[in-house]
C-alpha cells in the first residue's frame, strides 16, 4: 500500500489533538518548504530518515525510440534521496 499525503494527514490527527484541517496545513506546509529549499538547491536532511539533493546532469547523447534518431538531450536537475542508516536497518529489520 502507497502512504499518501491525505494518509498522513489521518494518522497525524489520529496521534495529535490537532484538526484534521490544522493536520493538512502543517503536512502541506512542510512539504512546500521542502520544495522550496530543493527549488533554490538546497539540501534537504532530516535525521534519521534521509537527505534529499539536487544534482546537476550534463548533456547527453539520446535516442528517438520510434525512429532511433540520435538527438543530445539537455543539461538537467534532478532530486536525489539518500536514506539514513537508520532507516536502511529498519527496512531490512
Amino acid at each position: 500500500m502507497t502512504l499518501t499525503k491525505g494518509e498522513i494527514v489521518k494518522k497525524l490527527h489520529a496521534n495529535t489533538s490537532f484538526s484534521k484541517e490544522r493536520c493538512a496545513e502543517l503536512v502541506e506546509g512542510v512539504f512546500e518548504l521542502m520544495k522550496g529549499e530543493l527549488a533554490h538547491k538546497n539540501d534537504v536532511l532530516i535525521s534519521g530518515f534521509g537527505k534529499w539533493s539536487v544534482k546537476k546532469k550534463s548533456p547527453r547523447k539520446g535516442r528517438n525510440p520510434q525512429t532511433g534518431e540520435e538527438l543530445m538531450l539537455d543539461s538537467r536537475h534532478v532530486v536525489t534521496f539518500k536514506c539514513s542508516r537508520k532507516l536502511k536497518e529498519t527496512v531490512n529489520v
